[in-house]
């Protein structure tokens, strides 16, 4: 046609219909490792259905479609509605079709940790806000066990595999959604000074009695929620407390939603700001030790937040590879030059460390409550240190990523804006770094046993690799000091990880992380590597292709 300007051409096209379990390869193999393989084919066919393009979409619609509050009904009566567009729905349906919302204590068998971490690290690529109610439903299982007479109510419907979006009281219900809400506006990360009250409604006090709270929060995840666990504070001090939508009359319970924040990210998922007036809770756990009580659920959710970093990170790597595998420049693909390649082959390093680190971490929950010090080491000490270091990183790079799309990563038609946008929440929520850092300080200073039994561990899967000496003898002599806890998670975090890739990554990819990281010239920014590193093929095996 006369108008046409021009050919198009070194465009690009989207990566879709891509099969994620089976293009990552560390996954794999971490999943065989933890006894896992009775899962594998259930988990290659739910990556089928997150790389397709259908999926892609509807993770695209969630996002751009943000959750709108409804206060009011048409009659004037308050309902305090989240209403989610359809694609939302249809993503939670997928990943509660998954199990992602139980597995582990609903179908305990061998292998059920790494499953559901993998299951869990694969959804994220695809579309994270999905992931924060199930989060804090999975990490309110065991809180809620400690009720047997609740607990019994509420299983079924925890377990279900079946997605209910009504909005209805919990018996009316195949399945429901727990969220949380602890933070309030004067105190943030220190729930110490938290003002929500809660008073006995009837003579029966403490545990499993029915309590009648007035307060705010201001950060109340995911309100569309069937029930929420909460911190108010009695004459004991601060206790948990159950606190359904509806009451157990039927009727809507005193929990008024004020607003939805406009966040950064994470649009799918709403997040918001609530009052409790005179609202219905039950308490649970013993009256006084909320604190302790509810974060059990952060046992939980920090580690999700690890998991759900090392998918965005998976999912931003294997992005950048697609487009330097198909873009040309200087006559040449991108990926076949070599500075582009010391950048994309440090963020594949990363990526398989932060896969094989996450993994790690969930197969030792497997073992938390048997007799497994180690394990309880592991789960105590280094989650923290992770939950600071690999979302933390995972910033870094999906600016890194964007990057190596240029002009076409910057703009919202593309998936790295979304990425970008995604990757700091993990960082911040359930506890910010310097909150990791020190409550990696606080567990050694209270478990001394444990520390020294995983440095003894460290030290033993360290030899014969003398570029890793010197991390561990710094975590021998460290004095704990609180100004120093960032080195000291990041220390921890890259010996752990170096000793995981030495055991279970090819060794080309063990020898590019310990040369690179444990190098004096490392981390400043991505893309510098030491020579000798193979970056082409960390590069191939990052895109699946076997070594």
């Amino acid at each position: 046609m006369p108008w046409t300007t021009h050919e198009v051409s070194n465009v690009v096209p989207e990566l879709k219909d891509i099969p994620l379990y089976q293009r990552d390869l560390a996954l794999q193999q971490a999943l065989q490792r933890g006894g896992a393989r009775a899962y594998e084919a259930s988990l290659a066919d739910y990556g089928n259905v997150l790389g397709r393009e259908q999926t892609i979409r509807w993770a695209e619609d969630a996002n751009r479609h943000k959750p709108e509050l409804q206060t009011f009904d048409r009659g004037g009566q308050r309902i305090d509605l989240v209403n989610f567009h359809p694609a939302w729905h249809a993503v939670m349906g997928l990943l509660r079709g998954q199990n992602l919302v139980s597995l582990p204590f609903s179908d305990p068998r061998p292998g059920s940790w790494s499953a559901y971490a993998a299951g869990f690290y694969l959804h994220a690529q695809t579309e994270d806000g999905s992931l924060c109610p199930a989060s804090m439903t999975f990490a309110s299982i065991p809180v809620l066990q400690q009720e047997p007479a609740l607990f019994a109510q509420l299983a079924p419907k925890l377990y279900s595999t079946i997605y209910d979006p009504r909005d209805l009281p919990i018996p009316q219900k195949d399945s429901i959604l727990i969220g949380m809400g602890m933070t309030e506006k004067q105190g943030g990360s220190d729930v110490r000074s938290n003002t929500t009250t809660a008073t006995p409604i009837a003579s029966a006090q403490g545990r499993g009695a029915a309590y009648s709270l007035v307060g705010h929060k201001w950060f109340f995840s995911a309100p569309m929620s069937d029930a929420h666990l909460v911190l108010a504070r009695t004459p004991a001090g601060l206790s948990c407390f159950y606190v359904p939508r509806f009451r157990p009359d039927g009727t809507k319970n005193a929990v008024q939603i004020q607003r939805l924040k406009d966040k950064l990210g994470n649009s799918s998922n709403a997040s918001s700001e609530v009052e409790f007036l005179g609202a219905w809770g039950q308490m649970v756990g013993e009256e006084g030790r909320g604190i302790p009580t509810i974060l059990q659920m952060a046992t939980y959710t920090r580690l999700h937040c690890v998991i759900g970093s090392a998918g965005l990170v998976r999912a931003a790597t294997l992005q950048a590879v697609h487009y330097a595998r198909q873009r040309q420049a200087f006559g040449k693909r991108l990926v076949d030059q070599p500075l582009m390649q010391s950048v994309l082959a440090d963020m594949a390093l990363e990526s398989e460390a932060a896969t094989q680190l996450m993994m790690a971490l969930a197969l030792a929950q497997a073992f938390e409550h048997g007799d497994a010090p180690l394990a309880r080491a592991v789960q105590r000490i280094v989650t923290p240190a992770a939950k600071f270091w690999v979302c933390k990183r995972g910033v870094a790079l999906a600016g890194e990523a964007m990057e190596v799309f240029g002009g076409n990563g910057y703009v919202e038609e593309g998936p790295m804006a979304r990425l970008f946008r995604a990757m700091p929440v993990n960082s911040i929520w359930e506890g910010s770094g310097n909150v990791m850092c020190l409550d990696l300080l606080r567990a050694i200073a209270r478990e001394p046993a444990a520390w020294q039994l995983l440095l003894d561990d460290l030290a033993v899967r360290s030899q014969g690799e003398a570029r890793l000496q010197p991390a561990l003898q710094s975590l021998r002599n460290t004095a704990t000091d609180e100004a120093d806890g960032r080195r000291l998670a990041q220390t921890l975090v890259l010996l752990v990880q170096a000793v995981l890739l030495r055991e279970c990554a090819p060794g080309l990819v063990a020898e590019g992380f310990i040369a690179s990281r444990f190098h004096a010239d490392w981390g400043r920014v991505y893309g510098v590597l030491p020579a000798g590193v193979d970056r082409a093929a960390i590069i191939a095996r990052a895109w699946g292709e076997a070594l």
